[in-house]
């Protein structure tokens, strides 16, 4: 059995990578670089894909109890207010896909991975770790925090998010790439909105350069806004304080009912969100990337922590009993992971150009191509995401709009 496997990063992915391991066999130490385990942000959505990896990590159903499980994703049009399309999460759904959609705020997913990491003997969990770089040879990799501190282990995993030190060593291609797209998010009190507009559902409004997103979570004690720009902006910001009125100021052209509960947000907070082309190699010798820090991706295919989660249960497989082969198994970690991470990567990317924020006519045959599709349609355009149990394979080739 392996000695040791370190992980950089103590989010969702790095969590949910140190049970994958630990199942296997193997010790765990995660090394976080915060004061204390936490997850800060707002709201997560959760596809059937998610679950069946929670599932195989331990911890499915105690992230079912915290969760508002909803009953469809309605795409509107922003500024005319007609709902366009809409897909039922009912029965029909959970019966094809195997398992729910629902939302959660991040705690409500993170804790769970925390508790369950906390029950496991093999799992040490080290807050203010960071790590600053690493060192290897043919007998194992040690991490060399930045107060010098060295831990030494058979393999190295970079979960260390988009602005990952490590990646920066493995992959070494600099800063990641601004979207030109610039997000507010809040939380207001469910007891705010008025009864005819809590909506068990996913709703975006979707406008010229501009969407608006709002859910349940918090097991319906809060709605999460979420509203996006396509302003241009080029520089990275992260969590900023934002007035009120400037947030208002930008969604000018939105349909009385989105205005209205886009008008119950205060206390935003702004970032600018960013992305990485994808890339074919994330492992040197004993190192390897896996979430955020190996494909980050745009938000709007609601796919980057699921994709995290797959990523934990495939690398947790690939560790299984190795030995001296550990090189040759993260090698085939990053094959088995990369077509499928790299096409949610693209189809996040182009979501936001073709579905969300067209104007004018390209928006008005947007709605007449959403509007054309069936149920069985809007199912078939996201089997290939929602419906994956072996997320080891590749996924098939798409046609049609991005979805």
């Amino acid at each position: 059995m392996m000695g040791i496997v370190l992980v950089a990063g103590g989010g969702i992915g790095g969590l949910a990578t140190a049970l994958a391991v630990a199942a296997r066999g193997h010790r765990v130490r995660v090394l976080e670089r915060s004061a204390e385990f936490t997850e800060l942000g707002a709201g997560i959505q959760l596809a059937p894909n998610a679950f069946h990896a929670l599932d195989l990590l331990g911890v499915g159903e105690r992230v079912r109890a915290r969760a508002v499980h909803i009953d469809e994703l309605r795409f509107m049009d922003g500024t005319t207010g007609e709902r366009v399309a809409s897909m039922p999460l009912d029965e029909g759904y959970r019966r094809r896909f195997g398992g729910p959609y629902a939302v959660v705020h991040r705690s409500d997913l993170y804790q769970p991975l925390l508790d369950a990491c906390r029950e496991v003997p093999e799992i040490e969990l080290c807050a203010g770790s960071p790590v600053a770089h690493y060192e290897q040879d043919a007998a194992g990799v040690t991490a060399v925090l930045e107060s010098g501190e060295r831990h030494v282990g058979d393999v190295l995993v970079g979960a260390d998010g988009i602005r990952s030190t490590i990646r920066a060593h493995v992959v070494g291609d600099g800063e990641p790439k601004v979207s030109g797209h610039t997000i507010y998010r809040c939380l207001i009190p469910m007891e705010r909105v008025p009864r005819e507009l809590r909506w068990n559902a996913v709703t975006l409004w979707a406008g010229p350069k501009w969407h608006f997103v709002h859910y349940p979570i918090a097991s319906g004690a809060f709605l999460n806004l979420a509203a996006t720009r396509d302003d241009g902006a080029a520089q990275a910001v992260s969590g900023v304080p934002v007035a009120t009125d400037v947030v208002r100021g930008e969604f000018d052209g939105l349909s009385d009912v989105a205005r209205d509960l886009l008008h119950l947000g205060d206390g935003w907070r702004t970032w600018v969100l960013c992305d990485r082309d994808p890339v074919d190699e994330w492992v040197d010798g004993r190192v390897v990337l896996m979430g955020d820090a190996a494909h980050p991706m745009l938000q709007y295919a609601a796919q980057g922590a699921c994709t995290a989660l797959e990523d934990a249960v495939v690398l947790g497989a690939m560790l299984g009993g190795v030995g001296a082969d550990v090189p040759a198994r993260l090698r085939a970690f990053t094959r088995a992971r990369r077509d499928r991470t790299a096409r949610a990567q693209w189809v996040a990317r182009q979501m936001g150009l073709r579905l969300y924020h067209p104007a004018g006519e390209d928006a008005r045959a947007r709605n007449a191509m959403l509007r054309s599709l069936t149920v069985s349609d809007l199912y078939d355009k996201v089997e290939w995401l929602h419906g994956a149990r072996d997320f080891a394979t590749p996924p098939p080739v798409m046609h049609g709009a991005p979805m």
